[in-house]
């Protein structure tokens, strides 16, 4: 029997989620997922802490985080310790090997995000230390960013494919999974990949600003005044160019 495993989620541990972990097991439940993995931005202590009360409730918790490197975000599955950001792309994909982990690319194309987004050069110059690529994530917001996404995955057939959810709101989680036999190890969910069936769903247009709210709330409740100031003058600069 498959098991709906969601992949890329975030918590309240990451800047740009509230996600308590009660929403997170209530929205579980509700969707019927059964393995999740948690990929919050440069950390894993809610992977870690969000794992022990999930499995009470027959959750199965892969831990995972969103690594910033020097030149894009890279996702590591399967982790034991925390890797630091800002490290070069490739250093940062063999610390994620070297603890047995798998390397895993998010949104590997999207226009909107194009600051996060790991430029396609990086792929190819490190596809012998990459296992994993999405060629669909939750918060796509144009249908033709998964369309990219997918014909990038297809120029390197060694890669495994899999649908991200990127979910950071209750409302996202449980939208966008992979029906996968069941698994316990990195090797195991590799061997099981090929049978894998993937669920989309469009992007909640909505959720973006969520994020961004809770990013304003969450730098004012830490002082960082400056950072807020500078998002709100980057805001105002961008309308003036689409006015342009």
């Amino acid at each position: 029997m498959k098991k709906r495993f969601e992949v890329h989620t975030h918590t309240a541990y990451s800047h740009d989620s509230l996600l308590n972990k009660w929403l997170y097991l209530f929205m579980l439940k509700r969707r019927g997922i059964d393995v999740v993995a948690i990929t919050d931005h440069n950390e894993i202590d809610g992977a870690l802490r969000y794992r022990k009360f999930l499995e009470k409730y027959n959750i199965s918790v892969v831990i995972g985080e969103e690594i910033s490197t020097e030149n894009g975000e890279v996702i590591g599955l399967f982790l034991k310790e925390r890797i630091e950001p800002g490290l070069p792309v490739r250093e940062t994909m063999v610390q994620i090997r070297l603890q047995g982990g798998l390397v895993y690319i998010p949104h590997p194309y999207d226009e909107q995000r194009y600051k996060t987004v790991l430029p396609e050069i990086e792929i190819s110059k490190n596809i012998d230390l990459i296992d994993l690529i999405e060629i669909h994530n939750g918060r796509n917001s144009e249908s033709y960013f998964s369309e990219k996404q997918l014909l990038i995955a297809k120029k390197y057939p060694k890669l495994h494919r899999l649908v991200g959810s990127d979910a950071h709101t209750f409302f996202e989680l449980g939208r966008n999974y992979n029906l996968i036999p069941n698994f316990r190890t990195a090797e195991q969910f590799l061997r099981s990949i090929p049978s894998v069936v993937h669920v989309k769903q469009p992007c909640i247009p909505q959720a973006y600003k969520v994020t961004k709210w809770v990013t304003v709330i969450k730098k004012l409740s830490q002082g960082h005044f400056a950072e807020v100031r500078t998002m709100i003058f980057d805001k105002v600069e961008q309308g003036k160019q689409r006015i342009d």
